[in-house]
């Protein structure tokens, strides 16, 4: 026998064996539950707009889940946006949905129908607010939008709901002191490049695909939203508690920010359902949603930043008892 490769005696290689066979178990445990039946049957997941970041993650999830869950159908169902995901769960409409956090709690604060049924699965990553204008436009703050052609977003959309609460900490009424659109990320960006619009609110994780192809061009650039902005938007109620000042990091569009971040706000998104939601079924949802967090990143680059130590914080609605289990189960 080579001395490089030295007999192994039997006892040992049974060791081995064992200790390797232990540790493949506990990690298909946490991948899969060992001898346990996907669960199966068909559930609806609210997206959001086609371009945007919910409607990209929702198509990469049903992708992971087939894997794990074979026998269960995804339907996805568009949508205007946080707002409309909120009431869409919470009605029954649909089974999981994502929405941002200030959405969730302005739907509950108005005692929305089934608003006390929602429950949280994970939070997944930050909103980043972006007001675009022209590369060549004038307006270089918020209070410069007075008697401008403001898209604002869709009207069940979360980017009408930050864009409006951001326009009134400015002193501007949304209603009366510019001329508002209701475009999207969809339509937003070809708005504004031919002229049609002059600036446009989103809000969405970094990049939005939507804004990549018209980055490359340099056909734009972001006005700041300063901090003492952020103030102002937490006097306007417990609603807006959920905005925190924040920069837009350099590498989001680095064609048009040249090296420079961006003063903005942010938002956390949650993965949400309801609390009859079948316990099993979410459980292994959030299980996915954990372990696919690089392969979905791959693509969607906001979702690398889904945590297991943070997923777990889903204010303002309570976890789900499946996705408690879960996380339960992956305690340390």
């Amino acid at each position: 026998m080579s001395k490089l490769f030295p007999r192994i005696g039997r006892r040992r290689a049974l060791q081995g064996a064992a200790a390797g066979a232990v540790a493949l178990g506990l990690l298909l445990w946490w991948l899969l539950p060992l001898g346990e039946k996907p669960p199966s049957g068909t559930i609806v997941f609210s997206t959001g707009t086609s371009k945007g970041v919910y409607q990209e993650y929702g198509e990469r999830l049903r992708s992971e889940l087939a894997k794990d869950m074979p026998g269960l159908k995804v339907k996805l169902l568009h949508s205007a946006g946080s707002q409309e995901n909120v009431q869409r769960v919470a009605t029954g409409k649909a089974d999981f949905t994502i929405a941002a956090a200030d959405a969730v709690q302005t739907y509950e604060v108005a005692h929305g129908r089934g608003a006390g049924q929602l429950r949280g699965v994970a939070r997944l990553y930050d909103d980043y607010v972006h007001l675009i204008v022209r590369s060549d436009s004038g307006i270089r703050s918020v209070r410069d939008l007075r008697h401008k052609r403001v898209a604002t977003g869709l009207p069940d959309s979360g980017v009408k709901l930050i864009a409006d609460r951001v326009l009134r900490a400015a002193g501007i009424d949304p209603l009366k002191d510019i001329t508002p659109a209701a475009d999207g990320i969809d339509i937003g960006p070809d708005q504004l490049e031919q002229g049609r619009i002059d600036a446009f609110f989103w809000s969405g994780g970094l990049p939005t695909r939507g804004l990549v192809s018209l980055a490359r061009k340099g056909a734009f650039r972001f006005v700041p939203i300063e901090a003492d902005l952020v103030a102002k938007l937490h006097a306007q109620g417990e609603e807006t508690r959920y905005y925190r000042a924040t920069n837009m990091p350099e590498s989001a569009y680095p064609g048009v920010q040249q090296g420079e971040e961006v003063p903005t706000i942010a938002v956390s998104n949650l993965l949400m359902t309801r609390a009859d939601m079948d316990p099993r079924l979410t459980e292994w949802v959030t299980r996915t949603v954990i372990k696919s967090r690089d392969g979905i990143g791959a693509h969607v680059h906001s979702a690398q930043l889904v945590d297991l130590r943070t997923a777990i914080y889903t204010d303002p609605i309570p976890l789900q008892e499946g996705a408690r289990r879960y996380y339960r189960s992956v305690k340390p």
